[in-house]
């Protein structure tokens, strides 16, 4: 599962979706997660109503499940949950290999109803799909 970070430092989710210097994805397994690519956006990124300046950006999370953020604004946060992706906001900046962590080891648990979703989404676009069935433990 694909997963992007909005960033201006690339090591922490620090950023306004619309004002990101860059967006880092990776991919993340029960197992393992590594980097997949990283995108710069340059020239004006600040508030401005401008929404075309969302495109690349739109364009650059396409084949994510989740986007971790900061901040996204109203109509950022409809166009990228029409895309099928879940925004996430971070309440204080967060380092991105906490996050990746934290996810792998939900991932080996039962995720929650919205990641289950967002893994039924991956495994439709053609990627593996996890099984999280309750399985029978004996007791005894």
């Amino acid at each position: 599962m694909k997963i992007a970070f909005a960033t201006q430092d690339k090591e922490r989710v620090d950023a306004h979706f619309g004002w990101a210097k860059a967006i880092v994805v990776y991919e993340v397994t029960p197992d393992a997660h590594h980097f997949v690519e990283s995108f710069e956006f340059g020239g004006k990124l600040e508030e401005d109503g401008d929404e075309d300046k969302l495109a690349p950006k739109l364009e650059a999370i396409k084949d994510c499940a989740i986007l971790y953020v900061a901040a996204i604004g109203g109509s950022g946060a409809a166009r990228v949950v029409a895309m099928k992706i879940h925004p996430i906001k971070v309440p204080q900046p967060e380092s991105i290999a906490e996050i990746l962590d934290k996810l792998q080891a939900v991932l080996k648990g039962t995720p929650p109803p919205w990641l289950r979703k967002a893994l039924a989404k991956d495994a439709k676009d053609g990627a593996r799909a996890f099984d999280f069935e309750d399985e029978e433990v004996p007791h005894g």
